[in-house]
């Protein structure tokens, strides 16, 4: 099968390139690299450098297109903070990118489309876990930004009959994940303060819950949502660990020195109802954050 990954030289997507090829397909990556790491890709994989935000790449979008059974789509620019500095920026990458691959897909005749959405389509709730159909309140451009690729998906699916699966992820982390700069998570700052003998810094009390999901499941279920034949008509599923745990907790998994900050405009907590997944997808999370943290910290230690 030819699959192509955009966005494939970030985090998740790196991660996905690596599966699939670990099972003999033949592999595309279309990547712009602002933010993406030519180190994350896999050698065998074939790299073509275009920005999918530029209508004038469309015709080369097209042809790498052909003959490709599924586009996963993971190519964003990432994280809610840095998005509402530079709202431009992020919409132009994250919407006007969208929208042009899933022109090229559709031009191309391929077959399915998986959405790279995200949790913070929910915004700020007190209703918890989170089901598909609750109510979207996003309060960042990017947000807003992911939300709207669903609805642009969906869209696709009704007018041009495009298969597509949007999921919504919550808090990834993992290997390749960034450490320390503007598109890192809390789990990424934290580990890189640690290796660095820095102390660790939380935004606002630390009560704050995440549900945090490990990239080999996020990668697992982006697979299985390209081959389930319950899905593909814009569906969107939630990919959680169905569990979530404090912003304290996990800095004390990590280290022992800390500093509170100033709080963040952002949800207290998240937690997704995996339900949908489960039936959908016969897939549900098989990592516990504790158990990566534990494995990854004594790789430090030798």
């Amino acid at each position: 099968m030819k699959y192509v990954v955009t966005g494939g030289a970030g985090f998740i997507g790196s991660n996905l390139v690596d599966a699939l090829i670990k099972n003999e397909h033949d592999v595309h990556i279309i990547d712009n690299f602002s933010s993406g790491k030519i180190q994350n890709c896999h050698p065998n994989v074939i790299i073509h450098k275009l920005d999918l935000a530029d209508e004038k790449n469309l015709d080369s979008i097209r042809k790498i297109l052909i003959g490709t059974n599924t586009i996963f789509h993971c190519a964003a620019v990432a994280r809610v903070q840095p998005s509402i500095q530079n709202p431009i920026h992020y919409e132009k990458n994250n919407t006007i990118g969208l929208v042009n691959s899933l022109k090229a897909a559709v031009d191309s005749k391929v077959k399915r489309f998986i959405y790279s959405a995200s949790s913070s389509a929910y915004g700020p709730t007190e209703k918890l876990p989170s089901i598909e159909n609750d109510p979207v309140n996003p309060i960042s451009p990017y947000a807003a930004q992911k939300y709207y690729g669903e609805v642009t998906c969906k869209m696709f699916s009704e007018v041009y009959a495009l298969e597509t699966v949007s999921l919504r992820y919550f808090n990834v982390y993992g290997e390749k994940q960034n450490l320390g700069g503007a598109y890192a998570t809390v789990i990424g700052i934290f580990l890189d303060q640690f290796q660095n003998n820095k102390t660790l810094t939380i935004n606002g009390d630390g009560k704050q819950r995440r549900d945090f999901t490990y990239v080999g499941d996020v990668v697992k279920a982006n697979i299985l949502a390209s081959t389930s034949k319950k899905v593909g008509s814009g569906e969107v599923i939630n990919i959680g660990s169905g569990a979530n745990i404090s912003i304290n907790e996990v800095a004390n998994m990590i280290g022992d020195k800390f500093e509170f900050k100033k709080a963040l405009k952002e949800p207290f907590a998240n937690l997704a109802s995996i339900e949908k997944a489960k039936k959908l997808l016969n897939w549900e999370p098989k990592m516990e954050l504790k158990d990566w943290l534990k494995n990854y910290l004594s790789t430090l230690n030798g």
